[in-house]
């Protein structure tokens, strides 16, 4: 099966940039994931920054530990991390190596490969056109949705088995920006970067 997205594949360089250079950009682009003959694909609507070296709210911050070291490659990994011993969440790392800062996609609106995902999100057929609104409007919902788990954490992006797509903001979308959900600290930066009004967001 081959993806009807076309978009080139984003850079080593693009991912070596500042953290929030990055998180501004990646709204509109793709995440896309090969497994075997199927191909899940979604455009990223919103994400949010996170920076060990200031950011309490960070994984990374305090150092590098066998948990988080993925987060201290140069830019261009996926980190995934499971949260409260539930939901996967997947960052994209960003920097240079041993910089400890990475994004992490909050949400994404599918594209293709919807039939698969509501199987992987539900185990049944939908029963209602909010529950397709539900597929990935939040982090742990992308994972769940896309099959990614602990096991794919350190992958390349670069690579062919996921990774991320060159394609645009559509005409009239706007970027906004906001302080990042569902945390206690560093709560006063404004490193939430999504797609205003998109249907997909995790928060409207």
């Amino acid at each position: 099966m081959k993806t009807t997205v076309v978009a080139k594949k984003l850079t080593k360089k693009f991912y070596k940039r500042d953290l929030l250079k990055v998180a501004r950009e990646l709204p509109g682009k793709t995440l896309i994931r090969r497994e075997g003959k199927y191909i899940y694909a979604g455009r990223i609507v919103e994400v949010e920054a996170y920076d060990g070296e200031i950011d309490r709210a960070a994984h990374s911050f305090g150092g590098k530990t066998r948990r988080n070291e993925v987060m201290f490659n140069e830019g261009g990994y996926l980190y995934v991390y499971q949260s409260y011993g539930m939901h996967f969440c997947c960052n994209v790392v960003t920097g240079v190596k041993n910089k400890g800062t990475a994004i992490l996609i909050r949400a994404l609106e599918p594209i293709e490969g919807v039939k698969r995902m509501i199987q992987n999100k539900f185990g049944r057929e939908l029963l209602n056109e909010k529950e397709k609104l539900n597929l990935t409007s939040g982090p742990g919902k992308v994972c769940k949705s896309f099959g990614i788990n602990k096991t794919h954490s350190g992958i390349d992006l670069t690579g062919d088995e996921i990774f991320i797509a060159n394609s645009q903001l559509k005409k009239n979308e706007v970027i906004g920006i906001s302080r990042r959900i569902g945390i206690t600290k560093s709560v006063q930066f404004p490193w939430r970067f999504y797609i205003k009004n998109n249907q997909y967001l995790s928060r409207k």
